[in-house]
């Protein structure tokens, strides 16, 4: 029952560490594109 338990905690720590490590995704980085040119258009128009 031990070995169970420690099994159940270790992928649950593992799925935890890869989850929290994840990469952007491709509409994150399009997004902060899309936000990073709207700023240098603002600042061009100051």
């Amino acid at each position: 029952m031990k070995k169970l338990a420690f099994v159940f905690i270790a992928l649950f720590s593992l799925s935890i560490m890869t989850t929290s490590c994840r990469e952007k995704t491709t509409g994150e980085k399009v997004e902060d594109a899309a936000e990073s040119v709207a700023d240098d258009v603002e600042d061009a128009v100051d």
